[in-house]
């Protein structure tokens, strides 16, 4: 196991990719609960029956699909990257496909099918690999940094630490909000932690943040440990009664289709790439078994479409589990096995509350913004895209848009700059189809 991991030439152990691996799991542990109450529109009453998918299933469906690309991602690809159904995404699927434009969900789930297929095939021909590795090195760190600025926003909304302000958009939430207050003080534990070299400093700052809700009671002790796992019945294979339904062959199916695929190829470019830049896995702008782990969000998507949940696709809060130490794929092997344990120990993630995970989403968004440094700002003409890219992400709360805006602008000013023959001819592609996706898609 070590050898086929290489632990020694990555300078790891089974301690710290186990750490790893569970910090990752506690880090999104999340989308075990907010996935199945986006697909079943729990928030929205009066809802036919036929359009509300079962909450339990949909909860299997997400642990079993994350479970699952996890583990391809570990052994294929060898990569401490988790995944799971990706938020935005599941949104999209609930409330506009089903929601807004009345489509039964089962139709959803076949276009997160279709989707995942073409990604498939698009992996092994190699050309999502030649993609990745046709975006500049400088666009690279800025969608790195970019991420990180943006699940660092997501942290202190999620800890009230910062909130909505009608008049300026955000302001400093209420300090005096015993659970606000729980996640500064679990902030403060993880930069003393992380400050004095401690190994594993994001989760041990976690664990420590977790105890300590539970003395103040903001932190529920939960009732029961064990579980009785809900049936998938329910969901399992409901897609493929849309292809023999005539309703399902029309032109705004084949845009959500389109939709499904053009954002999950940037949201997983990009964390892919953010993740793997952490880790220290990009050589002279390459990376390393990109077609491998390409492949697991392609089969974890076909998966769990067929168990019932919407796109699955590489986490940015694996960037957790790496800072906690994890360099390799044995790490999301074990991320896997807690999503699978987690089927059956469901009431124990009640502790694990916004309030505990956004101290190492604002942490780790302190360390991927250190690709930074590896910019050139003196170059005006790389300046400009790169800045771009970074500040859109978390000022439009897309991924998938600050790409689409660095990759505009990035052509536009090296032709002006007269670097024409450094722009990779896949880089107008990415332009003419963004360009596109501003005017149409968006």
């Amino acid at each position: 196991m070590k050898k086929y991991f290489q632990f020694e030439e990555l300078g790891t152990n089974y301690r710290r990719e186990f750490m790893g691996g569970m910090t990752t799991f506690l880090a999104m542990a999340y989308i075990l609960v907010v996935n199945p109450a986006i697909l079943t529109l729990a928030d929205v009453p009066d809802l036919p029956d036929a359009l509300r998918m079962d909450y339990g299933a949909v909860f299997v469906a997400t642990a079993l699909s994350a479970a699952i690309g996890s583990i391809i991602m570990g052994l294929i690809g060898k990569y401490p990257l988790a995944l799971a159904p990706g938020l935005g995404l599941n949104a999209f699927f609930a409330y506009t496909v089903v929601l807004v434009n009345g489509s039964p969900w089962q139709h959803a789930l076949a276009a997160v099918f279709i989707s995942g297929v073409f990604f498939l095939l698009l992996t092994l021909t190699g050309l999502r690999e030649k993609l990745i590795n046709a975006i500049p090195i400088e666009l690279k760190h800025a969608v790195g940094a970019g991420i990180g600025l943006f699940i660092t926003f997501i942290g202190f909304q999620n800890s009230g630490i910062i909130v909505n302000n009608d008049a300026t958009l955000v302001g400093l939430g209420d300090l005096t909000n015993g659970n606000t207050l729980l996640a500064v003080f679990g902030l403060l534990v993880t930069v003393i932690l992380m400050s004095r070299g401690v190994k594993g400093g994001v989760f041990y700052g976690m664990i420590i943040t977790v105890i300590v809700g539970m003395i103040f009671q903001l932190i529920e002790i939960p009732e029961k440990i064990v579980d009785k796992a809900p049936s998938l019945a329910p969901t399992f294979g409901a897609l493929f009664s849309s292809f023999g339904d005539s309703s399902f062959y029309t032109t705004t199916m084949l845009g959500i289709i389109l939709t499904f695929l053009f954002v999950d190829f940037f949201d997983n470019a990009g964390t892919l790439v953010a993740v793997a830049n952490q880790a220290g896995f990009v050589k002279d702008n390459k990376l390393p078994r990109a077609g491998r782990a390409l492949i697991s969000d392609s089969i974890a998507s076909i998966s769990g479409s067929i168990f019932g949940t919407s796109t699955v696709t590489s986490f940015i809060e694996s960037s957790a589990g790496v800072a906690a130490g994890a360099r390799t794929g044995f790490a999301s092997l074990v991320t896997a096995g807690f999503f699978i344990i987690s089927i059956f120990f469901f009431p124990l993630l009640a502790i694990v509350t916004p309030a505990v995970t956004a101290p190492a989403l604002i942490i780790v968004g302190v360390l991927m913004v250190s690709s930074l440094g590896k910019i050139d700002w003196t170059k005006f003409e790389v300046a400009v895209p790169a800045f771009l890219t970074m500040i859109a992400m978390p000022l439009s709360y897309s991924i998938a848009t600050g790409i689409a805006i660095g990759f505009i602008f990035y052509p536009i000013t090296m032709i002006v700059k007269g670097r024409i023959k450094e722009i990779h001819p896949i880089m107008y592609i990415f332009f003419g189809i963004f360009v596109l996706y501003f005017i149409f898609l968006k």
